[in-house]
């Protein structure tokens, strides 16, 4: 089994930053893809961005120039690092995984953690 467990959100003001972390842990696995999405009060979870192995990203349009992400495979670890931060960033932050499991494909997901922006 993988657990993956999301850190760095909190409260912040509108064009200030933030960086969040999501650690990937287990056993006798490995990562092809780790990614970012959200969820705001009342709206669907929505994509932020993608990595694969090889560092190659990809990003909703709306947050592309403003959130970087990117990864430690030795560490199974991501990071989105989020600037110019708007009202409308506030969600919770989830992070995803696909996971390899022997002959298994899984995908996880974290607990998400909490943006706030607001003056």
């Amino acid at each position: 089994q993988v657990q993956l467990v999301e850190s760095g959100g909190g409260l912040v003001q509108p064009g200030g930053s933030l960086r969040l972390s999501c650690a990937a842990s287990g056993s006798g696995f490995s990562i092809s893809a780790m990614g970012w999405y959200r969820q705001a009060p009342g709206k669907q979870r929505e994509l932020v961005a993608t990595i694969i192995s090889s560092g190659a990203a990809n990003y909703a349009d709306s947050m592309e120039g403003r959130f970087t992400i990117s990864r430690d495979n030795a560490k199974n670890t991501i990071y989105l690092q989020m600037n110019s931060l708007k009202p409308e960033d506030t969600a919770v932050y989830f992070c995803n995984a696909l996971v390899t499991i022997g002959l298994r494909h899984l995908l996880s997901w974290g607990q998400g953690t909490q943006v706030t922006v607001s003056s």
